[in-house]
């Protein structure tokens, strides 16, 4: 069974990110106390070089933008969306109280509880991004059973690179992609040792960057392991909620699409919470095939309930 929740690193209990963000909770210095790597190499480099002439203007460093770094437009005043779904509030309040018993897979066997709780917190992270890893495609139950095969050989950057492929394949197995996610995790682990210390990157930006690692898994990586919303987590759930309730302006045919249009509308303090809520309705009463909506609370408030 999974381990429980671990205070330390709540995901419900997240802060939102600022220009000025300190560490998660549990976040030492990488590395063994060693500064981590900067982002943007230019920039350090930049930083650190010195005008040739006092009279010759300063070359002006160029910042570049990243689709999920969103720091920026943190320090600027929220603006009122342009548009936003009609009853969403009534549809959310409804979801929330459909949800009200926590008692959906995600809420036993999710990334929040498949950790090892009396691990450091580097050891820890890094467990929180393999089980996001894992999870692709996945049933949690199946993740959260694969995790725990792991943990029972101590699951660290070290033991997993001391892994053979063979044997990481009948550790994971069943989960979805298997072969494709031991490549994947062996590349990112020897990432992790080589520039972070063992640790896992602290934004966004450096996470979708590793192998096997996307969006959804990022944001959920920053808001567990960091402590910091940085986005909302779309997966197929909510990809597919989103887009029933009407939660888009216009249809949207993948996750990343489903994010940005959320993204536009939903109130940032609103962020941390859809995932998991989501989630577990999809789990529940929102199915993929043959949905419960005669049992659902916004079957009067849903387009795609009306249209059934």
């Amino acid at each position: 069974k999974c381990s429980p929740q671990d205070s330390s690193m709540n995901a419900t209990g997240v802060r939102m990110v600022t220009r000025s963000r300190s560490r998660g909770p549990g976040a030492g210095p990488r590395g063994g106390g060693e500064k981590a790597a900067p982002l943007w190499k230019g920039e350090a480099a930049a930083e650190g070089r010195k005008s040739p002439s006092p009279s010759r203007h300063r070359r002006k460093t160029q910042k570049l933008n990243v689709a999920y770094d969103r720091e920026e437009e943190d320090t600027k005043p929220p603006r009122a969306p342009s548009w936003e779904p009609r009853d969403w509030r009534q549809q959310l309040l409804n979801i929330r109280a459909m949800r009200s018993g926590k008692d959906a897979p995600v809420d036993w066997l999710g990334v929040e509880h498949c950790y090892d709780s009396d691990a450091p917190p580097k050891v820890r992270r890094y467990q929180v991004l393999l089980s996001l890893m894992l999870s692709s495609q996945t049933k949690d139950q199946v993740t959260a059973g694969a995790m725990q095969r792991l943990r029972a050989r101590g699951l660290t950057v070290d033991s997993i690179l001391q892994t053979d492929d063979s044997t990481l394949g009948t550790l994971i197995y069943p989960v979805g992609f298997w072969r494709s996610k031991v490549k994947y995790i062996k590349q990112t682990s020897a990432i992790l040792q080589q520039r972070y210390g063992g640790d896992i990157p602290d934004s966004v930006a450096e996470l979708v960057a590793l192998p096997g690692v996307g969006p959804k898994m990022a944001h959920l990586a920053m808001a567990v392991a960091w402590g910091t919303v940085s986005g909302i987590a779309v997966d197929t759930h909510v990809h597919r909620i989103a887009n029933r309730l009407g939660w888009t302006k216009t249809a949207t045919n993948s996750p990343e699409k489903t994010r940005a249009a959320l993204e536009e509308w939903l109130p940032r303090e609103l962020w941390g919470e859809i995932n998991g809520l989501l989630v577990g309705f999809g789990q529940q009463t929102c199915l993929p095939v043959h949905p419960r909506c005669q049992g659902c609370l916004n079957r009067t408030l849903c387009p795609a309930a009306r249209g059934l």
